[in-house]
C-alpha cells in the first residue's frame, strides 16, 4: 500500500514537528510506504494577496494533477468527523490513498468534487503541520487496526 499526502505547506525542516513526521512513516513502513509531499507555489503566493477564491483556485491548480491515481480523500473542517476505525476503512483493500491538505482558505467546492471522498480533523482549527502531523498518527492508527496490531488499543 502506498499513501500519499499533499499539503499546501512551504517546505521547512522545522525541529518540532519534523521529527514526529518522520518518526511516522518510519513506523508505518512495516504497513504501507507513506511520502509527503510539500507545495507552495509562486501562483499560490500571489493569490494569497488576491482573494479567498483566487486562492483557492491556485491551491487545485497545485493539487489536481495527484488526483489522477488512486483514491483520493480531502481534510476539509465542513466534512464529516470519522473516528479511527472509520478511518482505517477508507484505507482498506486500497492500493494508493492519496490525502490533500489545503491553504489557509481551505478547498474550493470543485475540488472537493473531484475527489472520492472528504473528512473533518474535528472542527477545532490548527495549524497546518499539527495537522500534518495529527493525520500522519491516524494513518499509522488506521494501518495497525486493519492490520491487527495492539498500537491501537
Amino acid at each position: 500500500m502506498k499513501i500519499n499526502i499533499y499539503i499546501i505547506d512551504k517546505k521547512s525542516k522545522d525541529k518540532l514537528y519534523a521529527p514526529l513526521i518522520e518518526h511516522y512513516i518510519k513506523i508505518a513502513k512495516p504497513f504501507a510506504t507513506v511520502e509527503v509531499f510539500e507545495l507552495f507555489t509562486k501562483e499560490i503566493t500571489k493569490a494569497h494577496e488576491i482573494s479567498t477564491e483566487a486562492s483557492q483556485k491556485a491551491y487545485t491548480l497545485a493539487l489536481e494533477k495527484y488526483l489522477n491515481t488512486g483514491y483520493n480523500i480531502a481534510l476539509n473542517p465542513d466534512s464529516k468527523e470519522v473516528d479511527s476505525f472509520v478511518f482505517s476503512n477508507l484505507l482498506k483493500d486500497k492500493g494508493v490513498v492519496n490525502f490533500f491538505i489545503g491553504g489557509a482558505f481551505g478547498f474550493e467546492r470543485d475540488f472537493l468534487e473531484k475527489c472520492d471522498t472528504a473528512i473533518s480533523l474535528g472542527k477545532i482549527t490548527m495549524s497546518h503541520k499539527l495537522a500534518k502531523v495529527v493525520l500522519m498518527e491516524q494513518v499509522f492508527r488506521g494501518l495497525t487496526i486493519l492490520n491487527n496490531h495492539p498500537y491501537h488499543k
